[in-house]
């Protein structure tokens, strides 16, 4: 059965849990409980380990794949402990939509591919998979897809982001 949570912030940042987590965003949704979505890590002792080591105690962290989590959780606001759920890539957040973890609002805050078609702000470059992931979110629902590194930060529309990459690509 599945986990109703109350749901703060749904973001990709390569770097999972870091300062910019813990430091900003925690504090600004005053989220009590964080989920870390990687088949990577929660395949990895050692690096769930890690990532346990840097969150305070009083924040619950949760490490699951991205198949245990869908089966295990489901959105909601507003029940339960402040949650910000943590995905490393885009095509793993996507995927978890796809399978039925349905949110309305997908932050993005630091991803990197060497094989970068665009870099839509200092901290984002999306490859032609990515912008693929990022599409099929805004054809197929109605989720606002947003590039914000902090809280207090500018606000970036993947729509404005990717405007110049679909005008080459018509």
């Amino acid at each position: 059965m599945a986990k109703d949570l109350n749901i703060v912030l749904v973001r990709v940042d390569s770097r999972l849990v870091h300062g910019q987590i813990l430091e900003a965003w925690v504090p600004h949704v005053r989220a009590r409980c964080i989920i870390v979505v990687d088949d990577k890590v929660a395949g990895d002792s050692f690096m769930e380990t890690i990532i346990r080591m840097a969150v305070p105690s009083e924040i619950e962290l949760i490490v699951s794949s991205v198949e245990d989590f869908v089966r295990n959780y489901s959105f909601t606001h507003g029940h339960g402990k402040k949650t910000i759920v943590l995905f490393s890539n885009i095509a793993d957040a996507c995927d978890a939509f796809h399978q039925g973890f349905h949110f309305d609002k997908l932050n993005i805050g630091n991803v990197y591919n060497n094989e970068y078609k665009i870099c839509c702000s200092p901290s984002v470059f999306l490859c032609d998979k990515e912008i693929k992931c990022i599409e099929y979110l805004l054809e197929k629902s109605e989720v606002i897809v947003e590039l914000k590194v902090v809280p207090k930060g500018k606000t970036v529309n993947i729509k404005d982001a990717l405007r110049n990459y679909w005008k080459k690509k018509s």
